[in-house]
């Protein structure tokens, strides 16, 4: 009896191997499809188009500040091949090779780039270039955002773009964080007792910032009152026309005025003091005036941190002597 079960008992275990064969084939066939999928994704651009990519991207230019210190942060050394001429910040990034707008594409196409990152106004200035490089195979993708909610939108969207979505997440938590200890040190400040800020964009023009704007969040974050909140923004900018007249309006309520200093705005404070009629605006008879660093209060990065603290002991001097207290 024993002898005449045995071949059946070979057959079972038989096909017991066999069926776990397949299935073990089974298994690596779907853990590689998933492994291949896992970087798939989609997401609109600024342009309005949308890009699907099936992994991260590996060799990437950025054609602005922003994106170029952005993807420093998030640890793209070796991802970043290109940079513009003015980037320059972090210091690691100097010796990358420096790419512009004003470039030929085939100096493009040879440094083999997956990626071009840019922002709107470059598109619109310089439409031929970038569509022969997508004709060329190389994705490109317009991003900048105008407000500290579409800044945490925009970081995620280069973590998704590189494969660094938790580094995203770590950079929103990590100004989340800083804002809440720089907003420790005014809590206990009432609104009607904080400092009343005109904050200068362009001085030659007399514009300052639209309300949403990021420079402005910075502004409120370091525990500043906008005076110009009227301002209307230009053409959905983050820019706004404001005027002589209407600055003076507002002249003995303006407890310190400031200023970016930049490329977008070539001033000093000769020229602000200097400047008609500004005689009668209370901050500048108390020689309230201060200059700061666009990059620090207008880029969206983590830099923007270093801004709001640098703003905040220029809005309470004496809280910065005392260290706070």
């Amino acid at each position: 009896m024993k002898s005449r079960k045995f071949p059946h008992y070979r057959t079972n275990v038989f096909r017991y191997r066999t069926s776990l064969y397949f299935f073990v084939l089974l298994c690596i066939f779907f853990s590689s499809l998933f492994l291949q999928n896992a970087g798939a994704a989609d997401l609109t651009d600024q342009g309005g188009r949308t890009i699907h990519f099936d992994q991260p991207f590996k060799r990437i230019i950025s054609l602005y500040g922003a994106h170029t210190e952005n993807l420093a942060g998030l640890g793209l050394d070796k991802e970043l091949i290109g940079r513009t001429e003015d980037d320059d910040y972090p210091a690691s990034i100097t010796a990358k090779p420096v790419f512009s707008d004003m470039d030929d594409p085939e100096k493009f196409i040879a440094a083999r780039p997956d990626l071009i990152l840019i922002r709107p106004m470059l598109e619109t200035s310089h439409p031929e270039l970038f569509e022969k490089l997508r004709q060329a195979g190389i994705t490109i993708v317009s991003l900048q955002p105008t407000s500290i909610d579409q800044m945490y939108s925009y970081w995620k969207d280069l973590g998704l773009l590189t494969g660094k979505s938790q580094e995203a997440e770590a950079m929103i938590g990590k100004f989340k964080t800083g804002l809440a200890q720089i907003a420790e040190k005014f809590k206990n400040i009432p609104e009607n007792k904080r400092p009343r800020v005109y904050f200068e964009a362009i001085h030659e023009m007399m514009r300052t910032f639209s309300p949403d704007s990021v420079s402005l969040f910075c502004l409120k974050s370091a525990g500043g009152i906008n005076i110009a909140v009227d301002a209307v923004p230009r053409r959905a900018t983050n820019i706004a026309d404001y005027g002589k007249e209407r600055i003076l309006s507002h002249a003995n309520d303006i407890d310190v005025f400031l200023a970016q200093t930049g490329r977008m705005n070539r001033v000093d404070k000769m020229m602000i003091l200097e400047e008609p009629g500004f005689q009668s605006i209370k901050a500048i008879r108390d020689g309230r005036i201060y200059l700061v660093d666009e990059k620090e209060v207008s880029r969206p990065t983590l830099r923007l941190l270093d801004g709001i603290r640098l703003l905040n002991g220029m809005l309470y001097p004496d809280a910065a002597r005392t260290g706070g207290k």
